[in-house]
């Protein structure tokens, strides 16, 4: 589930989920709070996938079952065997890969209200909600050669509720394509008139959009959830 963004005066609140999707504009009101705090972020962690060593994979059989490492050796294959084709097929085999893992709430499946997987996470347990497929495609993407300067995980408010997705962007400023796991179809931001942005992430900056414009903010570094899930990268199946 997904929370709105914002921070307490000691800085030590977090990014999360909501656990109310009904909560709409008043989650935006919200993000005014922090935006002359975010400058003042934590480093930038590296993110990287992290390699499909046979220890690595068999530690997920071990933990979630044979199918859980034979879901990730699949993830290996499409990223490998995918890296030099068009980039608009890259955004649809991702697209289509993540979209087929089944859609559960994190109370649902990891029996805490908010829980930001990793990659991996999310595809050995077979399951996970909408931040979880918007992060995955994000690295999935980057890890197939997508610049990640193209690539913005989006926190909208959507007509179900508090949403996120993927939006990918050919040029800077030019409409994004919206990857989401409400849709099997990639369409452009201006065919989503159900979704309106709030902001943005990658692991370089994150923005607050408002009336379409996007303004720089800062880096994520101080999400906790996404501090959290990189720091788990790597490290689930121990």
């Amino acid at each position: 589930m997904i929370r709105a963004i914002f921070f307490n005066v000691s800085f030590s609140a977090s990014l999360g989920i909501s656990q109310n999707l009904r909560r709409t504009f008043r989650h935006a009101l919200q993000l005014s709070a922090f935006v002359l705090l975010a400058l003042c972020l934590l480093p930038f962690v590296a993110q990287t996938l992290p390699a499909f060593t046979e220890p690595y994979l068999s530690a997920a059989a071990r933990k979630h079952g044979p199918a859980a490492k034979e879901r990730m050796q699949n993830w290996e294959r499409l990223i490998v065997n995918n890296r030099n084709i068009p980039e608009q097929e890259k955004l649809r085999i991702a697209n289509d890969f993540w979209n087929r893992i089944p859609y559960k709430t994190d109370l649902e499946h990891w029996k805490v209200n908010d829980y930001w997987a990793t990659p991996a996470e999310m595809l050995a347990t077979n399951g996970g909600d909408c931040e979880d497929y918007a992060i995955a495609k994000y690295f999935t993407l980057a890890a197939m050669g997508v610049d990640r300067n193209r690539l913005k995980i989006t926190y909208v408010m959507a007509d179900v509720g508090a949403h996120m997705v993927l939006a990918y962007y050919q040029t800077p400023g030019s409409v994004p394509l919206i990857l989401d796991n409400l849709l099997p179809t990639i369409r452009p931001a201006d065919r989503r008139p159900d979704l309106r942005p709030v902001y943005a992430f990658n692991g370089d900056g994150m923005w607050l959009i408002k009336g379409g414009t996007e303004s720089r903010v800062g880096t994520p570094s101080n999400i906790r959830f996404w501090r959290s899930l990189l720091d788990r990268m790597g490290n689930e199946f121990r």
